[in-house]
């Protein structure tokens, strides 16, 4: 069973993986690129006047130390580059996302005990499209580079809470049957959002904000129907059960 199990994980992992690079190629790899086109040119702005600044006053010095920390600034580490290789690290960050989210779905129908077959699967996948994708996008929606950002580790903390929180409160809405849990089950919900996302004193953005919203619908819409396809996989091949063996390790009779 055991085998069973992380057989269904790694095949509707791998398969939903390459199913949403794919569908990434189309929707939202080119509003990136658009989106970079942007940043390079807003660097390139905020270069030339300290660099004219500099050369008008003959300060080498100072020309060289705003070299320095510019040469600093722009390397954020790095990164693959267009092309081939960006497609790759793409493709592999999806396969490994995939399999990972597809465990935790597997892991929820041996919990369950209830039957499981695609349908079933594709709702368990739109929960968790709503746990990890929507809930947390109400917050902190998918963002453009060339975006002025909150606190990293205050924007995870948030991230991390609201998808604990928003499991919490569908469990207890849809399991316990009970009013009480119920309504423990909405405050779960709300509460993150009560409390409110971390976000920057001023925002910021480089980018168009017409691009900026095309490229939050489309990542939620793309993330939805790799949940979909996700949850459709991993329930087909969960309900496929293997044939066992007898004690005597002969196959058992079909009628």
């Amino acid at each position: 069973m055991i085998r069973h199990f992380l057989a269904t994980a790694l095949f509707a992992g791998l398969l939903a993986g390459l199913a949403v690079t794919g569908l990434q190629r189309a929707t939202t790899t080119p509003l990136i690129a658009q989106a970079e086109v942007f940043e390079a040119a807003g660097a390139q702005l905020a270069v030339a006047p300290a660099a004219a600044h500099a050369h008008a006053t003959h300060d080498h010095g100072a020309a060289a130390a705003h070299e320095h920390s510019h040469s600093h600034g722009e390397d954020g580490g790095w990164a693959p580059a267009d092309g081939a290789e960006r497609l790759l690290f793409t493709t592999l960050a999806n396969l490994i996302a995939g399999v990972g989210f597809a465990f935790i779905l597997v892991a929820c129908f041996a919990l369950w005990n209830g039957p499981v077959n695609g349908r079933t699967g594709v709702m368990w996948g739109l929960a968790g499209f709503a746990v990890f994708t929507l809930a947390p996008s109400l917050g902190l929606p998918p963002e453009l580079p060339a975006t002025n950002a909150g606190d990293l580790m205050a924007r995870q903390t948030w991230w991390i809470a609201t998808a604990a929180a928003t499991a919490a409160g569908l469990w207890l809405l849809v399991f316990p049957r009970k009013t009480w849990a119920a309504a423990a089950g909405i405050v779960a919900l709300a509460l993150p959002h009560i409390v409110g996302a971390p976000h920057p004193a001023e925002f910021s953005t480089l980018v168009p904000a017409e691009l900026s919203a095309q490229f939050a619908a489309a990542s939620i819409v793309t993330a939805a129907v790799f949940w979909a396809c996700l949850g459709w996989l991993a329930g087909t091949f969960y309900a496929r059960k293997p044939l066992t063996s007898n004690v005597d390790g002969k196959l058992p009779h079909t009628a």
